[in-house]
């Protein structure tokens, strides 16, 4: 809904942003003052912050912490940053599931990380520890984690790592040690 002043600016509002001001009330050439006027004045911006995260969301996959920090450091309200990005979440335009699921199939197509390096980078990203377990079974339902880590041993063989640090890296790197080993028999072979 499209807010006119007597000033002369206009804004946008949701009306499912407003705590005290009923659509009903929002009539033209209506006056608001106090907590009424505060009230309108609040829910045009969250909305301004939700229009903000869909241009963010448009760009790509987020997760909610990472938009949060984004919209945050723009300057934004943290209580209309959470309004907003609650009803985003409710619309189904943000999902951190989804984000996941994105970031996992990208991160694998240039790096080849275990379970456990991806499950750390995923909840430094601000994801649910269910959600990480949940996207890294389905991840590792379709991708191999063993032919992830023989490509992370092909690389350590190219680049000239000897064995010791071969196994460094691959731990680093988060392979378990059960799938190091088995890579590294099958190279001795």
């Amino acid at each position: 809904m499209k807010i006119a002043t007597s000033a002369g600016p206009s804004f946008y509002i949701r009306v499912s942003y407003l705590t005290c001001v009923t659509a009903e009330e929002l009539l033209p050439h209506a006056v608001f003052t106090g907590e009424e006027e505060n009230d309108i004045l609040a829910a045009g911006e969250i909305f301004s912050v939700e229009q903000k995260a869909l241009t963010y969301l448009n760009r790509a996959e987020q997760s909610r912490f990472l938009l949060f920090r984004k919209l945050a450091a723009k300057g934004a309200d943290r209580v209309c940053i959470n309004r907003a990005l609650d009803y985003l979440e409710s619309r189904g335009y943000l999902s951190d599931r989804r984000y996941s699921r994105a970031w996992l199939h990208t991160h694998a197509i240039t790096k080849s990380d275990g379970r456990f390096r991806l499950e750390a980078e995923l909840a430094a990203r601000g994801i649910n520890r269910d959600i990480v377990r949940e996207s890294l079974d389905n991840f590792f339902a379709e991708t191999s984690e063993e032919e992830l880590c023989r490509r992370a041993f092909a690389k350590c063989r190219r680049i000239g790592k000897d064995a010791q640090r071969t196994i460094r890296y691959l731990t680093d790197h988060g392979f378990a040690r059960t799938i190091i080993n088995k890579i590294l028999a099958e190279q001795l072979l």
